[in-house]
């Protein structure tokens, strides 16, 4: 038994979920949201929450039963609040700049790099060294981050580039003379 999957979803006030041609979907007041729905796991929307069991007692059901509830979940945290991730660059003349739909940094290279920010994700610079990255799908906001983080992952010597807030770099020793 999933102890994740037996939890139902409650559904706020202002925020309606659908299920019509195998897709669940869900619209608040954050814009709307859908997913595909698997044929091992029942879906029911009931008053203000949502459940999800698994539809038969295959292997395959017990193992999607949770993930699949996790999965809803997200939907209506998307659609009520949405999902941030916040990125810190470290090192000398790193810096960012959001410019409408593209993010500049300078990491270093010979050249600024230029990143398209996707439909559906807002990206914002307080300073020079933070990049707010903002939307409603977890999977959108998560997948930009850590193609924005890629460009120059965190080194372990002096802890230059680009980490997520609160992410421990562990810091080694230099050469000994």
């Amino acid at each position: 038994m999933s102890r994740i999957g037996k939890r139902s979803v409650a559904i706020p006030s202002g925020v309606t979920a659908n299920i019509e041609n195998g897709t669940l979907s869900v619209k608040g007041p954050k814009g709307t949201l859908s997913m595909g729905m698997l044929d091992d796991i029942e879906y029911k929307v009931e008053g203000d929450e949502i459940t999800v069991m698994p539809a038969n007692e295959t292997k395959r059901a017990r193992s999607y039963w949770g993930m699949q509830r996790t999965l809803v979940s997200n939907l209506v945290d998307g659609v009520t609040d949405g999902f941030s991730k916040v990125l810190e660059i470290t090192g000398v003349g790193y810096r960012a700049s959001a410019q409408g739909k593209n993010l500049k940094l300078q990491l270093g290279y010979s050249h600024d790099v230029d990143i398209v920010v996707p439909e559906g994700i807002e990206v914002k610079t307080p300073d020079q060294t933070t990049v707010e990255i903002s939307g409603n799908d977890k999977q959108a906001v998560g997948q930009f981050a850590a193609e924005v983080r890629q460009w120059r992952k965190p080194e372990p010597y002096k802890g230059k580039g680009i980490k997520y807030r609160g992410e421990y770099i562990f810091r080694k020793e230099g050469k000994k003379k």
